[in-house]
Parts: C-alpha cells; structure tokens; sequence
C-alpha cells in the first residue's frame, strides 16, 4: 500500500460504503439479518465510530460504545473490506480505539461481542473469553462475549 492509511470519525456520507462493505462480509463474518442492524446502529447509536481510510477509499471502521453507569466501553461493528483484510487495518483500527478509551479515566472495563468466526482476532488483541451462547446474532453465529486484558 502506498498510501497511508488515515483514521478519522465516521461522517454520516460515509454510511453508504460502509453498508455496502459489510454487505461484502455476508455471509463469512456477519448474518444477513445484521444489515438491517448495522443501519439502525449507523442512523442513532453511534458514539465513537471511525473508518479506516486509504487515499479516498473507506476500507474497515470500527466502533465504541459507553455504559458510563458501569464504567464500561464497548467495541462495536468492526469491518474491513474483504481486499484488505489480513493486512493489519484490523489491528491499526482496535489499536486507535484502546488509545481514546485509555484516554477516558472514567471506563474501567472494555468488552467485545463477535462471533466464532471473528473471535480469534480479538483473542490476538488480548481479550478474553467470557462466555459464548449458540446461534445467539443467527443460526451459525455463535455470540463470544470478551474481556479486553491489558
């Protein structure tokens, strides 16, 4: 890749690549059914979202949420475009968020609920398994619910 890689706060412009990039992950990482779920989450529950960008391309985002009651954040709809998985923009994305949450005094936790099919990635980030629940987002997505380790 020649050109750097920027992150910055999702736009609300961005919305349509986004949508169409986890398109692009049905049915590997994400349920059919997730799609509809990933709109509403861009159109209302945003907090803290950032994509990944290479030149003028969107290739991932990755998002936080705050439970400020239980001093928790929490990662949410992590995506790459499927040309650039396993390149690292996975790893620079989740490093980008662990800075802004350690940045916050007030978040004592940090979770992250994904499937079978993305855990081991997570895993690698250093979180750890809480508890896994079968066919919890669809019928062969497997909820993993973990714990960020630092």
């Amino acid at each position: 890749m020649k050109d750097e890689i920027i992150i910055r706060k999702f736009k609300l412009e961005d919305k349509e690549k986004l949508v169409r990039i986890l398109i692009n992950n049905v049915p590997r990482y994400f349920a059919e059914t997730e799609v509809d779920d990933y709109e509403e989450y861009i159109n209302g529950k945003v907090q803290d979202y950032y994509v990944a960008q290479l030149g003028d391309e969107i290739i991932a985002a990755g998002g936080i949420n705050y439970d400020k009651d239980r001093q928790l954040a929490k990662i949410s709809w992590d995506i790459v475009d499927i040309p650039f998985q396993k390149q690292g923009i996975g790893r620079l994305l989740m490093k980008h968020r662990l800075e802004v949450i350690a940045a916050k005094k007030d978040i004592k936790s940090i979770i992250v609920r994904t499937s079978q099919h993305a855990y081991g990635f997570y895993e690698k980030m250093g979180f750890k398994l809480l508890e896994r629940h079968k066919d919890y987002w669809a019928k062969g997505f497997d909820m993993y619910k973990m714990i960020y380790n630092n």
